[in-house]
């Protein structure tokens, strides 16, 4: 196959704050030989989200769709069978009409700040005033206790946990102060217990256990407006475990590490101004990626707070999304970097779009080989599926859409391999095969 790879030289200057020298890289160009993708499915709309706030959990092997939503008044959380018009369950959250507690059967069968899809604060900017549903972040998934579960917080400032079974509520928490920001989940202590940690903008931090139980509590200086970030012990590198929050206090930011006791471990002020981050693991530990709104990464050493390093990848924002343990992927406006964790070297730019801003990338196994690898989708729904090399192997569009969050997958076909799932700005889910 003719792949038509184009070397190039990426001059990065050590100027000001970024320390950075010389980097070559592979410009992976795209071909006319590359896979076209198809739209195989495509879900009702699910109004009150902008899209961001999606995500999918897996339940008895079956791939759920779950979306926050406004039905009746009502803010929900809905749940479609991935690939089907099949809706097991939906349940209020908070509005006039909510009653929480059981899966509210529909009879089945037939997301950092608000908008705009940085993937922590849902697209819902309604306030509760006279009777309107209150604003909701994004969801998370993940496991507690052995158990799928989505969660969620308010803007009011309760962290809401449902069983993604069947919607019933596994506990809710008063945060004691305003969020709707999304939570995390995971092993903070690495005794194999996960636990789900919530912020409050105000600075209020709260780790529970699976049974909603209260694990840590912390107040922080400055605001919060990013989600909360567990890091999961290393043992091979002698690094424990923490809860990373950023806020408002310091120039421009401050980075907490809290303990599992909610004690800070470590603080220390970034040099970008933070718009994405995330938590990655590297040969040498983990780190926390951040995304600047200059176009600039970097990485702060999980163990201490140093910083790894700087590099300037363009002018304009970029958004920081899924590693592997080499390197993290990033989108920006119209390119996608593969960029090593260890010490900054970017090892691939691929670029499409023109210069429609890339959500921040995630990986996947969309040709049922085994191998996750990067795939990214734009602000105007488009596609683009890679190896971990950075060739493309296929790409396509989800039509006339808005897309402001990241891919989402889930096998639709029952091929063995994922199908990349794009939620609209109006929640219409669009399932397209590479």
């Amino acid at each position: 196959m003719d792949r038509r790879v184009l070397f190039a030289t990426l001059i990065l200057l050590a100027g000001g704050a970024t320390g950075v020298g010389v980097a070559l890289f592979a410009f992976v160009g795209v071909d006319d030989a590359t896979t076209e993708a198809t739209v195989v499915w495509e879900s009702e709309p699910a109004a009150g989200d902008d899209g961001s706030g999606a995500v999918v959990a897996t339940v008895d092997g079956d791939p759920l769709l779950l979306r926050p939503a406004v039905e009746n008044g009502s803010r929900v959380v809905t749940a479609t069978v991935a690939g089907t018009d099949e809706t097991p369950w939906t349940v209020p959250v908070s509005g006039p009409d909510a009653e929480r507690g059981g899966g509210n059967d529909t009879g089945g069968g037939d997301g950092d700040g608000t908008g705009g899809g940085d993937g922590d604060a849902g697209g819902n900017d309604s306030d509760g005033a006279g009777g309107d549903p209150v604003a909701v972040s994004g969801l998370t998934a993940g496991t507690l206790g052995g158990d799928p579960v989505v969660a969620l917080t308010t803007a009011a400032g309760e962290l809401v946990v449902l069983d993604a079974a069947d919607g019933t509520e596994r506990f809710a928490v008063d945060l004691g102060g305003p969020a709707g920001l999304r939570p995390a989940i995971g092993d903070l202590t690495g005794d194999g217990s996960r636990e789900v940690a919530a912020v409050t903008t105000d600075g209020g931090v709260r780790v529970l256990d699976g049974e909603g139980d209260p694990v840590a509590d912390a107040s922080l200086s400055g605001e919060i407006s990013r989600r909360p970030l567990i890091v999961e012990p290393d043992a091979d590198h002698d690094v424990r475990g923490g809860l990373a929050v950023l806020t408002t206090a310091g120039d421009p930011a401050t980075v907490h590490m809290l303990d599992a006791s909610g004690g800070t471990r470590w603080t220390t002020e970034p040099s970008v101004n933070p718009l994405s981050w995330n938590a990655a693991d590297s040969r040498d530990g983990p780190v926390l990626a951040l995304g600047g709104a200059s176009g600039t990464i970097e990485a702060i050493e999980a163990s201490d707070g140093t910083d790894r390093y700087e590099v300037k990848l363009q002018d304009r924002p970029i958004a920081v999304g899924d590693a592997d343990p080499g390197r993290v992927y990033v989108g920006g406006s119209g390119s996608v970097w593969a960029v090593d964790l260890l010490d900054g070297e970017v090892v691939w730019k691929q670029q499409y779009g023109a210069s429609t801003r890339v959500n921040e990338p995630r990986m996947a196994d969309v040709d049922g080989n085994g191998e996750r690898a990067p795939v990214v989708l734009n602000r105007a729904g488009g596609v683009l599926a890679m190896t971990q090399s950075g060739e493309v192997i296929a790409r396509g569009d989800a039509g006339d859409v808005v897309a402001y969050g990241g891919p989402l997958f889930a096998d639709v076909t029952g091929d063995g391999g994922d199908e990349v799932i794009v939620v609209a700005d109006d929640g219409t889910a669009i399932a397209v095969d590479t």
